[in-house]
């Protein structure tokens, strides 16, 4: 039977406590005794195992506290053997220390960048501002401010042209702050419903990234005849769209309606009027202005009222007096088809010539009635028939004479 441990028993100093080993090699009993003196609760559902390993923390932190009452002053004596002994996490800081030392003392200069190279970041840079910049480029101030015109080039594509001026890019740059730098410059392109007589309603139906040192670009469309308006600006990465300006509503002939014009300017001014109608140039709600401007700049000429083209404005008219003025209209119906070569066509009953490649052209008169014409196509060996029946009509109205009184 093992005597009782005392207070002074080198058993329980903070040495021995601090060695599992030493720690093991006493029974069960005896750590019973070490944990009662050293204050250790619940001590008795302890096995021998979680006895050592609570003595040993135990030990630990009754250290740790000696060493830092010592470091506030309150302690002046300090045992040789503590003092020589390393502490720990002193010895991970120091060792930390020194190797940070090391580091940055064999960390080498950053390598000065060559002339090349400065070039080419520099270039980018270039690149990236004349990408986003969807101005002029001038940085004056325009007469006519931010201005875009759409145009109808056929049923299939649209033109828009645009000129905007620096301090809207500036402005564009400060109100999107800091989503600037990822913002994609933007043509969003509306959807109008010009049935709505309330007012128009637009649906965005496409946004189509575009870029700066232009100033025009070409947009697909489809399901003529259709009503668009675009607007330029830029796109962030969060979804919002910052405008600039917006253009004129355009509305789309139906497929076949006119024949697709050059991509040019030269090519439109061979044809200024269709495409300067069909963009809504002679519309009566006057939302033509900057597209009458647009054209008017570009092909160096009027543009408006047949009267204004014609004379100009301010032109002397001619006198009404002994007038000869003369206006006549009249329609022809052109019917053309394709059958086999050798098939036999009839037209109202009248044998139609079919060529070697089977197509067929019948140019009519249109008088001004309902026609109904039968189209018979017989096979060569006459054993299969297949007729169409064509119904046209022409209503013509003569409306009564409008002569402008003219001043002086």
């Amino acid at each position: 039977m093992s005597t009782p441990l005392r207070e002074d028993n080198p058993l329980i100093s903070a040495a021995s406590l601090k060695s599992p080993s030493t720690l093991r090699e006493y029974t069960v009993k005896e750590l019973g005794e070490i944990a009662k003196k050293v204050g250790v609760d619940n001590w008795r559902s302890l096995r021998k195992e979680q006895l050592v390993q609570t003595l040993v923390r135990h030990a630990k932190r009754r250290e740790a506290a000696k060493l830092k009452k010592g470091t506030n002053g309150r302690t002046t004596k300090i045992s040789a053997a503590k003092k020589s002994a390393p502490v720990r996490g002193q010895t991970k800081s120091s060792s930390k220390t020194k190797l940070l030392a090391k580091t940055s003392s064999s960390r080498k200069p950053r390598p000065k960048l060559s002339p090349q190279k400065m070039k080419r970041i520099q270039m980018l840079t270039d690149s990236r501002e004349m990408y986003m910049d969807l101005s002029n480029g001038t940085g004056e101030s325009s007469d006519d401010g931010d201005r875009v015109v759409l145009m109808v080039r056929d049923a299939f594509w649209l033109q828009v042209n645009w000129q905007l001026e620096r301090c809207s890019v500036q402005r564009a740059q400060s109100a999107m702050a800091e989503m600037w730098h990822t913002a994609v410059p933007t043509l969003r392109v509306y959807e109008v419903d010009v049935d709505n007589e309330t007012m128009a309603a637009e649906s965005v139906v496409d946004d189509i990234r575009i870029h700066g040192g232009v100033n025009n670009w070409y947009i697909a469309v489809d399901q003529p005849p259709q009503s668009f308006r675009v607007e330029i600006g830029y796109l962030g990465t969060d979804g919002r769209f910052f405008g600039l300006a917006r253009s004129n509503t355009v509305t789309t002939p139906p497929p076949g309606a006119s024949d697709t014009l050059d991509h040019n300017w030269s090519d439109i001014a061979q044809d200024y009027e269709r495409v300067y109608a069909m963009s809504g140039g002679y519309a009566e709600d006057h939302s033509s202005d900057e597209l009458q401007s647009l054209f008017e700049e570009r092909l160096r000429r009027p543009m408006g009222s047949p009267t204004l083209t014609t004379f100009g404005i301010g032109a002397e008219r001619p006198s009404l007096k002994n007038r000869d003025f003369t206006f006549e209209l009249d329609a022809e119906i052109i019917i053309y088809g394709a059958t086999k070569p050798n098939a036999h066509v009839t037209l109202a009953g009248e044998p139609v010539r079919v060529r070697r490649d089977g197509t067929f052209t019948v140019r009519l008169s249109m008088p001004n009635r309902r026609q109904v014409l039968p189209v018979v196509a017989h096979s060569a060996d006459g054993v299969e028939q297949r007729t169409i029946v064509l119904a046209v009509e022409r209503n013509t109205k003569t409306m009564e004479p409008v002569v402008v009184e003219v001043n002086g």
